[in-house]
């Protein structure tokens, strides 16, 4: 079954790091555009952070920038987000995606390949 499965989240405290990571399974994630994407209660979902796999340009949300770093491992076939300085509006459900192409910036269409989502809260 190809799927996206997704390790890490849970609670850290405000200023802490945490990273998410995101296995392929039964698909090259190398050829895939691949991003992470977020989803707050009462807010819209946002892309975080993006690869394009047609230049391999790098897109970050405002919000994150300086503090995310996405990254992808070819050998392991797995995508990567680091986070760093973690602040409490960071807080959400963050979910890894692959597609063939991007759809804008930094969203994925309705066929994209997607992981189960992680919980991640920032709380002292």
């Amino acid at each position: 079954q190809v799927e996206l499965v997704q390790s890490g989240g849970g609670v850290v405290q405000p200023g802490g790091s945490m990273r998410l990571s995101c296995a392929a399974y039964r698909f090259t994630l190398e050829y895939y555009a691949i991003g992470w994407f977020r989803q707050a209660p009462g807010k819209e979902r946002e892309g975080v952070a993006c690869i394009s796999n047609s230049d391999g340009s790098t897109y970050y949300a405002d919000s994150v920038k300086g503090r995310f770093t996405i990254s992808r491992d070819n050998a392991a076939n797995t995508m990567n987000l680091q986070m760093n300085n973690l602040r409490p509006e960071d807080t959400g459900v963050y979910y890894c995606a692959a597609d063939w192409a991007l759809k804008g910036v930094c969203d994925f269409g309705g066929g994209a390949y997607r992981g189960q989502g992680s919980q991640v809260t920032v709380s002292s």
